[in-house]
């Protein structure tokens, strides 16, 4: 007889209404494989991409949707030497064959795939640990030239949170936009120095008042449209716009005549995807160990957090469409 795990699963893509809390056989480790049990599960944007079916690295249907989960291992397969029962881990689905498998209450994974966590690190603050990896990766991806400024647009958000934290703690003068008082709230608190209006018509303006006319060194962009350009303009000498998300479509004007246009300052644009180190385990996981030595010394810290039970991650997906909440949401297996 098989032990049931409660778990979250959709058998084909949609909105919120589309996720499921099922019971399932609890998973038994093969060989070279540990089990996890879940303690915190990170509830994010490439959960709400898997669960509507917009994911370019789509699990199989039916899918349990989840990329981050912090626990304990509680069983090993044959053969396991690199971990073992009663280590604090984390388990990020970037280290996976595919991505999700997260919203359950326990998960079997490679025994290479879990990093260890240090026991200053909280359950649940480790599943934000994704997003200072990113934010690492995505300051580098200038070649880690000297910087002095950085505008993020958007500031309150999960990954611009990281962002401004991972900054700030490099000496780097942070300029973010945030839409409401309450975001603006949000991201001073978080470290931000400056918060403007994140209004597209004024910002090159404020960002060049704020830095004495020179632009900021680096922006990252998650929004697109006509704030992709006024970041662009908003850049110093050999400056770079980091675009990482459209989520208001691609800009309408022509990038390439406004680089022209600023051609004496030498300007670049670059895309960017974590998924650029699929194949460069040393590099990826590089990312995330440093992450985690930053946020165990208390150089980063998680945002504050917004918990349900695993059983209301429908809810929990309500709130990720509507944008309705500050910092991380995070799922709990326990009361479900």
């Amino acid at each position: 007889m098989h032990t049931p795990m409660k778990a979250i699963q959709l058998q084909a893509p949609g909105g919120p209404d589309v996720l499921q809390l099922v019971e399932l056989p609890l998973p038994q480790p093969q060989a070279g494989e540990v089990r996890v049990k879940a303690m915190a599960i990170g509830a994010g944007g490439p959960d709400v991409l898997i669960r509507n079916g917009t994911y370019k690295w789509m699990p199989p249907m039916p899918a349990i949707p989840g990329n981050e989960m912090a626990g304990v291992v509680d069983a090993v397969g044959p053969g396991v030497s690199a971990l073992h029962v009663g280590q604090r881990v984390l388990v990020s689905a970037r280290e996976l064959k595919q991505r999700g498998g997260c919203y359950a209450e326990a998960i079997c994974v490679p025994e290479a795939a879990p990093f260890v966590l240090p026991d200053a690190i909280r359950f649940e603050d480790a599943v934000s640990l994704g997003n200072f990896q990113l934010a690492l990766a995505m300051l580098s991806s200038n070649g880690n030239l000297p910087a002095q400024s950085i505008l993020i647009p958007g500031a309150a958000g999960g990954v611009a949170t990281a962002l401004v934290q991972v900054a700030r703690d490099r000496g780097l003068r942070v300029i973010g936009t945030a839409s409401t008082p309450q975001k603006r709230d949000f991201a001073l608190a978080n470290g931000a120095h400056e918060v403007i209006e994140s209004d597209a018509r004024g910002l090159t303006d404020k960002v060049m008042q704020l830095t004495g006319g020179r632009g900021v060194d680096l922006a990252f962009d998650h929004l697109g449209g006509d704030l992709f350009v006024a970041c662009l303009r908003a850049l110093a000498p050999f400056g770079m716009v980091v675009s990482y998300n459209i989520v208001s479509g691609p800009p309408s004007s022509d990038v390439f005549g406004e680089l022209r246009a600023l051609l004496g300052k030498s300007l670049a644009v670059r895309t960017f995807s974590i998924h650029a180190v699929d194949a460069d385990a040393v590099q990826r996981r590089g990312l995330m160990e440093s992450a985690i030595a930053l946020m165990a010394e208390g150089r980063v810290h998680a945002p504050k957090a917004t918990l349900f039970p695993l059983a209301e991650a429908r809810y929990a997906h309500e709130l990720l469409d509507s944008g309705g909440t500050l910092g991380k949401i995070i799922l709990l297996p326990r009361g479900t």
